[in-house]
């Protein structure tokens, strides 16, 4: 026997064999409250990139609107009809600005970890141009500029809170663009 074999059977002396049953261990999703929990840790280690500052108010005649440079127009226009249904709402009305703010930038990060893509926001409207909803409705139009993923947002249809509310579109997730390719891939063969 050379040094290293004799050193390495030393080492192994008192290793014992695994058995032969091997069993297989699922783990369960996380709870409704694990990720609440999750996603107010990830809040807490990210620092909120929306701004709270001098705010521009926008006229309550002027209808919420805005797409990425990068996005075709055809999107904010299905948008605008409900073409893509809401997965997630979050209403804001008659909250604090303060609380508004955490609350969005909390479901901006529930929606990119459930990989939800078209979101309604309640915001309020106010019947005038100070009023604490168009207040809100003002900041949420700011405050959707500057979250990367968002790729779209328009006042929403009636029936979901029309001037009082608006449809946003995400980007799509680095996942979901994959599973994407692969079935367009399988589909092109």
């Amino acid at each position: 026997m050379s040094d290293e074999e004799d050193l390495f059977s030393q080492e192994m002396a008192d290793v014992t064999p695994l058995s032969g049953k091997r069993s297989v261990v699922y783990l369960k999703t996380s709870s409704n409250a694990a990720r609440r929990e999750a996603v107010q840790a990830q809040l807490e280690a990210l620092e909120n990139p929306l701004t709270q500052g001098m705010l521009d108010i926008i006229p309550l005649d002027e209808a919420l609107d805005y797409k990425d440079p990068g996005v075709q127009q055809g999107v904010l226009d299905k948008l605008r009809k409900g073409k893509y249904p809401p997965q997630a709402t979050l209403n804001l009305t008659r909250k604090p600005v303060a609380t508004c703010r955490e609350e969005l930038f909390a479901f901006y990060l529930s929606a990119q970890e459930n990989q939800w893509r078209t979101l309604l926001i309640v915001h309020g409207r106010g019947r005038e141009a100070g009023s604490h909803a168009n207040i809100v409705r003002s900041y949420v139009a700011r405050w959707l500029k500057q979250l990367e993923e968002v790729q779209a947002y328009c006042e929403a249809l009636k029936q979901d809170g029309g001037a009082g509310a608006c449809y946003v579109v995400l980007k799509k997730s680095a996942q979901a663009k994959q599973h994407n390719w692969e079935m367009h891939a399988k589909h092109s063969r």
